[in-house]
């Protein structure tokens, strides 16, 4: 018998889990099927209750349940409670413990691009909702020397920077972001700007970027975004959100099943979906 595994949110119809999972389980010849449940809000503590009774292995949470399920969970992993935020939940012996591997699926993709090392880089988080604090959280835990974050109002990003009261996070202004841009090694955009189908928008000017600077964003449709093409233009290493996609959903996997699943065919898969070459 199959075992099921899953994603909720809402709306869910675009989703490109089920595809990548349910490959994954075919290529290690596993007895699992992966299924995307739309879940409005209001049906969250019934879909949960229902996953109890018809012992789900596993599921994937995504906008805009990862808060709001912490509160239906047996156990929140440690990260996940600095975080904020869970995206994986397993089901052990009938026990859900929840994670989030969002952060740590970023770094994983972002350690492939870069050149100079992460613990000498200064590095500009643009955006302070859960996005930024999953990149945030692995970014802090690996190392790095000197981490500001730039978000339209001051107050979360500022609560960002105290839950971690470390001396090398600071909270600037988008002015004072521009203004120092060149100082910067790596930048990472985690806001929905430049998000189809607003494709022209950019998070911040990079006119005068530094030369191999790394451009990151979080933003996978479309694949190379406005403000990844302006930094190519200028020299910049660009990495788009492809990557962090996969890779989160590659530790959701290996949580679920202790395998590790194929990350390169799992973004193939991906890329077919969306038409196009990673960065």
């Amino acid at each position: 018998m199959n075992k099921l595994y899953g994603i909720i949110g809402y709306p869910i119809g675009h989703s490109m889990s089920p595809l990548m999972h349910n490959d994954a389980f075919l290529q290690l010849g596993l007895n699992g099927y992966y299924h995307a449940f739309n879940v409005r809000e209001d049906q969250l503590k019934e879909t949960i209750a229902a996953f109890r009774v018809l012992n789900v292995s596993g599921f994937n949470v995504t906008i805009p349940h990862k808060v709001s399920i912490m509160k239906y969970l047996d156990e929140v992993d440690v990260e996940a409670k600095q975080i904020g935020a869970v995206n994986t939940v397993v089901n052990v012996d009938g026990r859900l413990i929840g994670y989030n591997t969002d952060g740590k699926g970023y770094l994983k993709s972002l350690l492939e691009v870069i050149v100079k090392p992460l613990e000498e880089s200064t590095v500009l988080v643009i955006g302070a909702g859960g996005a930024a604090r999953g990149v945030v959280s692995a970014l802090m835990n690996y190392g790095v020397a000197q981490l500001m974050i730039a978000n339209r109002t001051d107050e979360k990003a500022t609560q960002i920077k105290n839950d971690y009261g470390q001396k090398n996070i600071e909270v600037i202004s988008f002015e004072e972001a521009e203004s120092n841009i060149g100082v910067f090694d790596i930048l990472i955009n985690t806001t929905s700007v430049g998000m189809s189908p607003n494709i022209e928008n950019i998070p911040l000017s990079v006119e005068k970027i530094k030369q191999n600077v790394v451009l990151s964003d979080l933003i996978y449709n479309p694949l190379k975004t406005r403000w990844l093409q302006l930094g190519e233009e200028k020299g910049a290493i660009i990495h788009n959100g492809v990557g962090m996609f996969v890779e989160q959903g590659a530790l959701a996997f290996q949580k679920w099943t202790g395998l590790n699943p194929d990350t390169k065919k799992m973004k193939e898969i991906v890329l077919k979906q969306l038409g196009g070459s990673s960065c």
